[in-house]
């Protein structure tokens, strides 16, 4: 199945945009009556019938809506501080996209090697794997925040991990705490990891210390890498 993103679903009439409908039309030569299938990012997925095949703007009528379409037993959230390398940012919010995530923030860290991303570029990257990978929810994309101002946010009932290499904190295993189906929030730090100071304030903000095994991970690795677990933790 071929997914089509249009965030506005609010009548029978699709409007599909410029971008998508010049794919539509002109490289897979879609026609008046032929099926396509939309989603909107909030979990809503169509299936719909063209009935204007027009290059900027192509149109169609609803024939079938699915809501909550798929919807995961659990919001996931990983606050990551991006790489010097954004290809590689790039490609974990591919990966987890695909596995299954509901929310990605961008952390500025005291060991950070990249202190600017394009948040559009990354934003499209969000969008090609949610419809790769056939979901009808679109992960939310958060401003790069100073760690500081990051963890002091009033953070309700979820549940708040930081992951790190540090010997001078206890940590657990992040599979041996993760708690079935809730809102979970990991922090992930850079190459040069979190530094002592920044894991100390997390830890008095409430944030439990964990560990994700013996190996040390990239950045990106950590983060595919504690996103499978929480999924694989939500299907037992």
């Amino acid at each position: 199945m071929q997914l089509f993103y249009v965030k506005n679903i609010d009548s029978n009439l699709i409007t599909l945009s410029e971008e998508e409908s010049r794919h539509v039309v002109k490289v897979l030569r879609k026609t008046v009556g032929d099926i396509l299938h939309i989603v909107n990012g909030e979990g809503i997925m169509c299936k719909v019938e063209i009935i204007n095949p027009n290059l900027k703007a192509c149109t169609a009528t609803i024939i079938e809506k699915n809501e909550n379409f798929e919807k995961l037993p659990y919001n996931l959230h990983i606050a990551i501080a991006p790489t010097k390398n954004i290809d590689r940012i790039e490609w974990f919010l591919e990966k987890t996209t695909e596995i299954g995530i509901g929310q990605f923030s961008m952390l500025l860290t005291e060991h950070s090697e990249r202190k600017f991303v394009n948040e559009e570029r990354l934003d499209k990257v969000i969008v090609s794997a949610m419809k790769q990978s056939v979901k009808a929810y679109k992960p939310k994309l958060n401003t790069l925040l100073a760690f500081s101002k990051f963890i002091s946010q009033d953070m309700g009932t979820t549940d708040c991990y930081i992951a790190h290499c540090s010997d001078n904190f206890e940590r657990t295993h992040l599979k041996n705490i993760i708690s079935d189906n809730k809102d979970i929030l990991i922090l992930i730090g850079p190459e040069g990891d979190f530094s002592d100071s920044e894991i100390s304030m997390a830890l008095s903000k409430g944030f439990k210390s964990i560990s994700l095994g013996s190996s040390r991970l990239r950045t990106e690795t950590a983060g595919v890498f504690a996103t499978s677990i929480v999924a694989l933790n939500s299907t037992k």
